[in-house]
């Protein structure tokens, strides 16, 4: 169909950004699956602590994970889970932290979001919201300091956690500092229950990136196709030594602030409005509109992203958790928690 209208370089073209878009759907139709067996299971009384669901949030979540190649430094934020899978974190590592496994990236020694793999660029959450993007500036300096130039470090953060200090100093250092850093906010009208306007005074929290230095950028964040294109472009300026970049992106989430939260403080004319729209039917639509796949093609790939779920689930419901009595309580899987150096000889953990 394309063919008949465009010339052959804008055809390429447009496959290849229909290849993304359908890369991208994928990844964010297996995160919503995930999500959904966390919330059923954490309902069963089978996961202890919090699960927070990124419902409504997945398109700009994989649009960030999506920008970013190996190399680079990603801090997912709490809702995240399309952007961890599109940086490559294997289901696997996801269950396995939720479950408590020994075999997962903190063996059993923290829980829900707070998982990562320092060494491959991905960080594990601080709950303090804010301080990640501190701690992205810290790896980015020091990989300028070690002539380690070319990497871009992407933070994700919530219209709530831009109202803390360590946000505030973490992007006046970025400009300070002119940081490959890209900062990703989801505007999700809500900082738990707290409404945006009594969290900030400007029209929108683009208009704080002048202020800093930063170059500001506004996506809509329940269309898949301008999450993509705005967020790569500010990781690609990143890249490019043109400084850090902000892109906040309006939504709202479609869940409360996590399983434990009905959400009640939602009135029914926000859930109304535009930007309750949900980013996964969105994006089905357009694939279908534009012919990219069949309704039968997408259901396929829904019971293949609950068939990866299930099995992962399945697998770690029979690994162990740990032995108190065993533990060396060390947050990683190494003696040094930088992850750094040779293999340390096991321990009791290793066995």
């Amino acid at each position: 169909m394309l063919q008949t209208v465009l010339s052959p370089g804008a055809v390429g073209e447009s496959r290849a950004q229909a290849e993304l878009f359908l890369q991208a759907y994928r990844l964010m139709l297996q995160a919503r699956v995930l999500d959904d067996k966390f919330a059923s299971i954490y309902r069963a009384g089978k996961i202890h602590g919090g699960v927070f669901l990124g419902r409504g949030q997945e398109a700009l979540s994989v649009a960030s994970g999506l920008a970013l190649r190996t190399g680079d430094i990603f801090a997912p934020c709490i809702r995240d889970q399309a952007g961890r899978l599109a940086f490559g974190e294997p289901i696997l590592d996801a269950v396995r932290t939720y479950f408590g496994s020994t075999l997962g990236p903190m063996r059993g020694r923290d829980g829900n979001i707070h998982r990562g793999r320092p060494k491959e660029g991905l960080l594990a959450m601080i709950s303090h919201l804010g301080a990640m993007i501190s701690v992205v500036n810290g790896m980015l300096l020091s990989r300028r300091m070690q002539k380690r130039e070319g990497s871009v470090g992407l933070a994700c953060i919530g219209d709530g956690g831009m109202s803390t200090g360590a946000a505030h100093e973490a992007l006046n250092q970025a400009g300070v500092e002119k940081l490959p850093l890209v900062v990703v906010v989801a505007d999700n009208q809500f900082a738990y229950s707290t409404p945006t306007e009594r969290q900030f005074a400007c029209e929108t929290l683009v208009d704080r990136a002048d202020a800093y230095g930063l170059t500001g950028h506004s996506a809509d964040g329940t269309n898949l196709e301008d999450c993509l294109k705005v967020v790569g472009q500010a990781v690609e300026k990143a890249r490019a030594g043109k400084g850090p970049q902000l892109v906040v992106a309006k939504l709202l989430r479609l869940c409360g602030h996590g399983e434990h939260d009905d959400a009640n403080y939602i009135s029914a004319k926000l859930k109304n409005a535009p930007e309750h729209r949900d980013c996964l039917q969105v994006a089905e639509e357009r694939i279908l509109s534009e012919r990219w796949s069949t309704p039968d093609e997408l259901e396929r790939w829904r019971k293949d992203a609950q068939r990866k779920t299930d099995d992962a689930v399945s697998t770690v419901q029979r690994e162990p958790t740990p032995d108190p009595f065993a533990e060396k309580w060390q947050a990683l899987a190494t003696e040094n928690l930088s992850e750094a150096g040779e293999t340390p000889e096991p321990g009791p953990m290793d066995i």
